[in-house]
């Protein structure tokens, strides 16, 4: 019955993962149009904090039970959400929204394939970060 639901759930989000696909999993002008509202170091000073706390929330969801926990789960995608935005992190973003309005009707397996989903759009965005 798990499979059945998992199968399920892999035809109804196929769509919506080459949706996602083909969203960049970061759009560079988000980091400049920052850079040009509060200047280079704060800019700076504030991705750190973004980096930090994304990569603290995706670890909390994964320690939730999501049937005791799913509308703190929702709360914490909602702020993934706009943050990622605000950072041109779009995967990410599209993920978060998608773990905002669904938190309470997942099932498990839906769940951890959603983090998976959100891990790697985190570490596409953070691959395509310019270095140095």
């Amino acid at each position: 019955m798990i499979k059945a639901g998992k199968a399920m759930f892999e035809v109804t989000l196929a769509p919506a993962r080459r949706a996602l696909d083909a969203e960049p999993a970061r759009e560079p002008s988000a980091y400049a149009a920052l850079v040009r509202e509060i200047g280079e170091d704060g800019a700076c000073e504030v991705r750190a904090v973004f980096w930090s706390e994304t990569c603290a929330r995706l670890q909390l969801f994964r320690t939730l039970s999501l049937a005791q926990h799913h509308t703190r789960i929702a709360r914490e995608a909602h702020s993934l959400k706009s943050a990622a935005g605000t950072f041109g992190y779009l995967r990410l973003a599209a993920l978060a929204l998608r773990l905002e309005t669904t938190a309470e009707t997942l099932g498990d397996a839906e769940f951890r394939d959603l983090l998976d989903l959100m891990d790697a759009a985190y570490a596409a965005g953070r691959a395509q970060e310019p270095r140095g």
